[in-house]
């Protein structure tokens, strides 16, 4: 390894080089160059880095790892889980280690980082919520697990600290049955508005699934609609990938008249052909319309999502399994659906009623 005056035409320059030899996965020796530092002292500096990353060795930057953490996980993720990763990673966790190294972090580090993010408060005096903070955890507990499996780095040292925020959010919202129609009654004036809401509602999807939506995902002889891609904003393109997860893949039955408003809908649409999107509109189209329906028809506002929500309960109302719904709304396991079963209240109503009433038919016998 050495650093070098940059040479022009056998001239030196003004600039310094970094030459090397390193072996690379494989063993393979090879050579590494590098040009244009301004001084020595910016040579040498990444000299020393370089020599950490290519040997593993746990003295290398936290900013260095972080390059080689998210250039082992890219291949692995899908495009917007990496864009997540990284702008977590980027806004929550870089800045505030990144004049450390990787083998420099303790736990009393980790402690004051969590305090720093637990003290973050937005102009209306909010911080982030719960949930919120335990991602920004799981992902540096991720990229120190990363050190120590890969990287040979002795310990965790997140493991010795308590873990910010919950895993779960406090109440999940949902509209029932009575709610839904009276907010959909406020959306036929707007014809994409209404048959978005009711795909919503009456399958369960997804909005990403629901905006990549198009007329060939219908099947009406059979009564069917075929989820297998998913639409997205990643860096301001429009795009559209495969789904969430493989059950994310699936095929849906349709009630009757969900098939026939979708066929009165695509005749409305003009010139649209089997692989166009059917919903032209954007997920902050959908919010606004959320707040104008909620608003006029004099029911909470809830999320988009939770329009999911409210069809897994309805479900779960009308007798159907976990088993049964996870499969319907591609959930990739069947313990996400069961976290739902407590959303009707009549339902718990109805238990206490007829446990009292074996209560006293019990006390009746004797």
């Amino acid at each position: 390894m050495a650093v070098y005056k940059d040479k022009w035409n056998g001239y030196k320059g003004d600039t310094w080089r970094v030459a090397t030899y390193y072996k690379d996965w494989k063993g393979v020796r090879r050579k590494h160059e590098k040009r244009g530092f301004a001084t020595k002292k910016e040579a040498l500096a990444y000299e020393r880095e370089f020599v950490a990353k290519t040997s593993k060795n746990i003295n290398m930057g936290f900013d260095t790892f972080i390059d080689i953490y998210m250039g082992d996980m890219k291949p692995q993720l899908k495009l917007s889980t990496y864009v997540t990763k990284e702008n977590i990673i980027e806004t929550h966790i870089h800045p505030y280690f990144e004049n450390k190294s990787l083998s420099e972090i303790t736990s009393t580090d980790i402690l004051q980082w969590q305090n720093e993010l637990l003290g973050v408060r937005d102009d209306d005096g909010k911080g982030y919520s719960q949930t919120y903070l335990r991602t920004i955890q799981n992902q540096l507990n991720a990229i120190m697990n990363h050190a120590v499996k890969y990287y040979d780095l002795p310990k965790n040292p997140c493991i010795a600290n308590k873990k910010m925020g919950k895993a779960k959010a406090k109440e999940m919202l949902f509209w029932t049955r009575e709610e839904y129609q009276k907010f959909s009654e406020e959306m036929k004036c707007k014809p994409v508005s209404y048959y978005a809401f009711q795909i919503l509602y009456w399958t369960g999807i997804r909005c990403g699934e629901l905006l990549a939506l198009t007329r060939a995902d219908f099947d009406f002889d059979n009564q069917m609609l075929r989820i297998n891609k998913t639409f997205q904003v990643i860096k301001g393109e429009e795009l559209v990938t495969s789904p969430k997860t493989e059950k994310s893949n699936r095929r849906i039955d349709l009630p009757e008249f969900m098939c026939d408003e979708m066929q009165d809908y695509f005749a409305s649409l003009y010139k649209v052909d089997n692989d166009s999107r059917i919903f032209e509109v954007t997920k902050s189209y959908l919010h606004h319309e959320m707040d104008r329906g909620s608003k006029a028809a004099g029911v909470k506002r809830i999320r988009i999502h939770d329009l999911r929500h409210s069809s897994c309960a309805l479900l779960i109302n009308l007798g159907y399994s976990p088993v049964q719904i996870a499969e319907r709304l591609g959930h990739e396991s069947v313990t996400i659906t069961e976290r739902y079963s407590h959303l009707y209240p009549s339902v718990q109503k109805d238990m206490a009623k007829k446990l009292d009433s074996v209560f006293k038919e019990d006390k009746d016998d004797d």
